[in-house]
C-alpha cells in the first residue's frame, strides 16, 4: 500500500490540485528566512484550522508563526496585486 504524501492531504483538504498542493507546501516553507518546516508539520497545522476558503502560503506561515507552531523568522510578506485604476470612467 502506498503512503499518502503530505501534498495528496493538502490538495485533499483544500480542494485544489496535486500539483498546486506541492506548491503551496514549497512555498509555505519559503516564507520562512533560514529554518523551514517539514512539510508534516504544516500538513498536520492545516488539518487543524477551520479555512473557510483556501489560503495563501504565506497566512498559513504567518499563523504557524504567531500560534507558535513555528517560532521562526518570516520573509517580508509577497507584494500585493492590485488592480489599475480605470482611466476610462
Amino acid at each position: 500500500m502506498d503512503k499518502i504524501k503530505p501534498f495528496e492531504i493538502i490538495a485533499e483538504q483544500l480542494q485544489i490540485s496535486k500539483e498546486s498542493a506541492k506548491y503551496f507546501l514549497n512555498h509555505v516553507q519559503k516564507s520562512f528566512k533560514l529554518e523551514k518546516p517539514s512539510h508534516k508539520l504544516i500538513v498536520d497545522f492545516v488539518q487543524t484550522q477551520e479555512y473557510e476558503f483556501v489560503p495563501t502560503p504565506y497566512d498559513v506561515a504567518s499563523a504557524l508563526q504567531e500560534s507558535g507552531v513555528w517560532a521562526h523568522d518570516l520573509n517580508s510578506p509577497p507584494p500585493v496585486m492590485e488592480d489599475e485604476e480605470d482611466i476610462y470612467k
